[in-house]
């Protein structure tokens, strides 16, 4: 019987500056840092508060094919992977914060039906989104709650 999620595999560029960000910039922990071969390093990460999810921090690399370890460095360049989505207790607040140690932002915290959400991007071009919960009923939504929500441009 499944019992959770406890890996997600987040693409990078570089595993020690993305290492580097998920710690010093957005507070997590290293989970697992081990080389299992020359070439290979299985690096995890994890926030204090799930440990018990990890976020595999991989450079495409073998078994993947030349030609999709390449779409993938490409999508990365692109800025088009999307990433995970972050829980906070204040957008706005945590938005300050990341934005005084350089992260950069694609759209700045804005009121949602489910909450306060910005979009941000980690070192490798991922999208991340956070998100500031609250209560809403997706059944009561209307298409004018929506407006006005929609996705920045990816440039």
């Amino acid at each position: 019987m499944i019992t959770n999620v406890s890996l997600v595999s987040v693409w990078v560029k570089d595993q020690d500056a993305s290492l580097a960000f998920y710690t010093d910039v957005l507070g997590f922990e290293v989970g697992d840092d081990v080389r299992l071969a020359e070439d290979f390093r299985w690096l995890t990460v994890v926030h204090p508060s799930q440990p018990e999810l990890h976020l595999h921090l991989t450079t495409p690399g073998p078994p993947l094919s030349d030609e999709l370890q390449q779409a993938i460095h490409r999508s990365l360049d692109g800025g088009g992977m999307p990433g995970v989505g972050l829980n906070v207790d204040d957008c706005r607040a945590t938005y300050e914060q990341l934005k005084a140690k350089g992260v950069t932002f694609l759209q700045e915290p804005a009121e949602r039906p489910y909450g306060v959400e910005a979009l941000l991007r980690d070192n490798s071009g991922n999208w991340m989104v956070m998100v500031e919960r609250r209560p809403y009923d997706p059944d009561a939504m209307t298409v004018e709650d929506l407006e006005g929500a929609g996705l920045p441009d990816q440039n």
